[in-house]
């Protein structure tokens, strides 16, 4: 199966399978059951030195993937679990960040597949 991503902020759709939001903060104006949030996995959101650090900056973007990869080794229990959610069903990771470009859900979906054959 394949890993979807998808704005925290857009509307649930049906077609969006088990719905995984993978920021460390809860975003704002979110509620739980609205967004049909079917797990938080804030343990494998990037730390918050390395959150601030990047700072979304397009330009750190390659160096951001390199650091994250490098947390999502330290935490491959977790990151196990979640692949293997996604080998049997559609999984859709959800972020707030608004470049939909370069984010933690766009290195982590990476990560999955470049680990797991997702």
């Amino acid at each position: 199966m394949s890993i979807y991503l998808k704005r925290v902020y857009e509307q649930p759709k049906r077609g969006d399978g088990y719905r995984v939001l993978v920021d460390g903060l809860w975003p704002r104006g979110v509620n739980r059951e609205t967004a049909k949030i079917a797990l938080w996995l804030k343990e494998i959101a990037p730390s918050g030195e390395l959150r601030k650090w990047f700072d979304h900056d397009p330009k750190k973007w390659s160096q951001f993937k390199t650091r994250y990869f490098r947390e999502l080794n330290k935490n491959s229990e977790t990151v196990a679990g979640l692949a293997k959610k996604a080998e049997n069903r559609r999984v859709t990771l959800l972020f707030a960040a608004r470049d939909i470009e370069h984010n933690n859900a766009v290195a982590l979906r990476v990560y999955l597949e470049r680990e797991f054959g997702l």
